[in-house]
């Protein structure tokens, strides 16, 4: 999930229009936990967060954020299991947090969607998505949602580092050549890029989350980021780097020790494929399609080549994240969305 920049195109691709967002949230029959909002006023926005097996995490980075913020903290338990979503529940009660419990996974963005739902409920109209491995201070999360508050159609995210400081993300950019994403910073020169922000955190309003109509839940995990930033840049909407306000990005927490998983790399292959099949033209599309197999080598090579001296079965995964991507880019003729294996 995850950063700004130059050019811009037709965000539907010469002749083509954009597919129809995803929104399965009514079909859910979440359970809502809330505990008692006397001190939390709508008014001031939310803060939503999904989790899935973090309640760690909540405990060490957004619980200090409840501590300082006025406004709703709405938590979205991806059903993580029992003694997980006991933990989560537990938590929302001790802080004053909205827990919304989903009787299964369907994946970050649609974790979101039903968190942002649930904030409007209570009243909400602003809204900043956070990660579980994400901190912010409170007036820093206090000044993006009103920012977004006072401005027309602003997607904002502040300037994200690591914890030893070092910049995890201050703006990112789309090749539209071949489909590789990267900093702003590093753009070739004479490239056409599309500027896109992460999901790691990520301010908006609730006029624009309803013309967007949220996340795209066919995307599952990863570029779902992506595919909301280019939709928000059709829509005539502003994407902005708060390079002012800065929050602590705990990089790979959510996973596992060992590196990145083999979800990572499959669903970081399969939707960059998915994208273009959604949003660009046929030639576009067969552009991006003749990189597949490189571009998924240089996301299997983010976790170091030593991995697959460690491990062998990344090789597997390796293939697993190729045959994916391919799957898409074979299906983009039919106007199919195969699903994730």
């Amino acid at each position: 999930m995850t950063n700004d920049a130059t050019s811009r195109s037709d965000p539907a691709g010469p002749g083509r229009s954009r597919p129809e967002v995803t929104s399965a949230a009514a079909e859910w029959a979440p359970t809502a936990t809330r505990a008692p909002l006397t001190d939390r006023q709508p008014a001031a926005g939310a803060v939503v967060v999904v989790n899935y097996g973090s309640s760690a995490l909540l405990k060490s980075m957004l619980a200090p954020l409840g501590e300082g913020f006025d406004g709703l903290v709405v938590v979205v338990d991806n059903d993580s299991g029992s003694a997980e979503r006991s933990a989560v529940t537990a938590l929302g009660h001790r802080h004053g947090w909205e827990v919304v419990a989903l009787p299964d996974n369907r994946g970050f963005g649609a974790g979101v969607n039903r968190g942002v739902a649930r904030a409007r409920e209570l009243g909400a109209c602003e809204f900043l998505i956070l990660n579980p491995d994400a901190r912010l201070d409170p007036d820093d999360c206090a000044r993006l949602l009103g920012r977004v508050r006072e401005a027309d159609s602003l997607l904002l995210s502040p300037r994200i580092v690591r914890d030893d400081g070092r910049v995890w993300f201050d703006g990112s950019v789309l090749d539209l050549a071949d489909g590789r994403v990267g900093s702003r910073h590093r753009t070739t020169p004479g490239a056409v890029v599309a500027p896109w922000l992460s999901g790691a955190c990520l301010a908006v309003d609730d006029a624009l989350w309803g013309r967007l109509g949220g996340f795209d839940e066919d995307y599952f995990l990863y570029w779902e980021d992506v595919d909301l930033s280019w939709r928000a840049r059709g829509l005539g909407a502003e994407l902005r780097v708060a390079e002012d306000i800065t929050a602590v990005h705990l990089v790979g927490a959510t996973q596992q020790a060992s590196g990145k998983s083999a979800l990572y790399y499959r669903c970081n292959a399969r939707n960059r494929s998915l994208f273009a099949l959604k949003n660009l033209s046929a030639t576009q599309r067969a552009d991006w399609a003749a990189h597949t197999g490189q571009v998924v080598r240089e996301i299997m090579l983010r976790g170091g080549r030593r991995q697959f001296v460690r491990d062998p079965r990344r090789l597997l995964t390796w293939m697993r994240a190729w045959r994916d991507a391919r799957a898409v880019d074979r299906a983009a003729s039919a106007g199919q969305v195969p699903p994730l294996p």
